[in-house]
């Protein structure tokens, strides 16, 4: 019996995590919630995610909610896969910036892309400064390398290259070559194209039901 459980819908954010335990090799269990339901707002399940959402990733008698700290834990739990950067080597730091990078910068700047404010913030207010900024400092990080670490593959791509896909996706980021072509060396991944079918299969299953 798998040690690792993903509680887990598709299409949602928890791809991303599905997604890494995939690059992991490591067995897992699935406990699919129908959010058509609701089941993710009931007592039951908050007592695992008071936030009410998926995923969620129980080892053990360990539980961690939020998608870059599931990668960020099992990075570190499984360090064999060789996706994290160890406390220790000076690239660790870069490694974390760009692990939440993504919840803190990009998600806030595609989404108020997507939605306007009625009226223009004062840019200090915006932890992400502006939506051109986080775009050059992406678009510069991976013209340095195959990967946002030169050619380490990390959880760091998991995270914040999951998001570039789905900002590419519904069109809320600008064509840029660089970004653009960074998406298309993470697709090609085997474990990726291996989340994709096994959510698009999940999907039409649960559709169905």
């Amino acid at each position: 019996m798998a040690s690792l459980t993903l509680y887990h819908a598709a299409p949602t954010r928890s791809s991303i995590a599905r997604w890494m335990l995939e690059e992991l090799g490591e067995p897992y269990e699935l406990e699919v919630l129908d959010l058509q339901s609701g089941i993710q707002r009931q007592a039951e399940y908050r007592k695992i995610n008071p936030m009410g959402k998926v995923p969620a990733l129980r080892h053990g008698d360990a539980v961690v909610t939020e998608v870059a700290a599931i990668c960020t834990y099992l990075a570190d739990e499984f360090p064999e896969a060789g996706l994290n950067v160890p406390v220790g080597d000076p690239a660790r730091g870069q490694y974390l910036k760009w692990l939440f990078f993504s919840p803190g910068c990009l998600e806030p700047a595609m989404t108020d892309q997507a939605y306007p404010r009625k009226e223009e913030p004062f840019s200090g207010t915006l932890g992400y400064g502006s939506f051109d900024l986080v775009l050059d400092v992406l678009r510069e990080a991976v013209s340095e390398g195959e990967y946002l670490l030169g050619d380490r593959f990390t959880a760091a791509d998991v995270v914040l290259g999951s998001t570039l896909r789905w900002g590419m996706m519904f069109g809320l980021l600008h064509q840029m070559q660089e970004l653009e072509a960074y998406v298309e060396r993470l697709v090609a991944r085997p474990a990726l194209q291996r989340t994709l079918s096994l959510d698009q299969e999940l999907a039409a299953a649960t559709a169905g039901d």
